[in-house]
């Protein structure tokens, strides 16, 4: 997972933890810290960052389609990407060495800002990311599905079983009969 630049802040109130891990809130995501832990920490980055940078509709998938460009020109496998408002995930066989992984993360965060570079110029990610390794069969099908299906409707989606590049929004589950 990535996330657009300014978008979760160090102090932010859905929890946080340092890259180097050397400050970590005591929530997450899911269970938020208490409202005054790192408050100064928060109101610090909120006054200094800049303004959150938000893809837009139109963009979301000229970004999945660039990443997914990539992705394939250097061989990779690519299962799965989203799209959303202030963030993407991709779900790729990647190389293990961590450093390798960064550097391609690094390398999709680029040409996907590229090809949006005259509608938004100027940094879209933010540093570094999320970067899991799936160890089974059963992950890897839940992490897919979280993927393509718990985005919101407004996630631009592509997934390996599409047929073509083109992706889609508001993708649904299919019913199992």
């Amino acid at each position: 997972m990535i996330n657009t630049k300014n978008t979760w802040l160090h102090g932010d109130a859905r929890g946080f933890r340092s890259r180097n891990r050397d400050i970590r809130s005591s929530g997450d995501c899911k269970r938020r810290p208490p409202p005054e832990e790192y408050r100064k920490l928060r109101e610090h980055f909120e006054r200094v960052a800049g303004p959150e940078v938000h893809l837009e509709w139109n963009l979301r998938s000229i970004v999945g389609v660039a990443m997914l460009t990539y992705l394939r020109a250097m061989r990779f496998r690519v299962l799965a990407i989203s799209i959303t408002k202030v963030h993407a995930h991709v779900v790729a066989e990647l190389p293990e060495p961590r450093a390798e992984v960064t550097y391609i993360v690094g390398e999709v965060k680029r040409k996907s800002s590229r090809a949006i570079k005259k509608w938004k110029p100027g940094s879209v990610w933010s540093a570094g990311g999320e970067f899991l390794i799936v160890s089974d069969a059963r992950y890897l099908k839940s992490v897919t599905d979280y993927v393509l299906y718990d985005q919101g409707r407004g996630a631009w989606t592509w997934g390996y079983q599409d047929g073509n590049d083109e992706g889609m929004f508001a993708r649904k589950r299919l019913s199992k009969k």
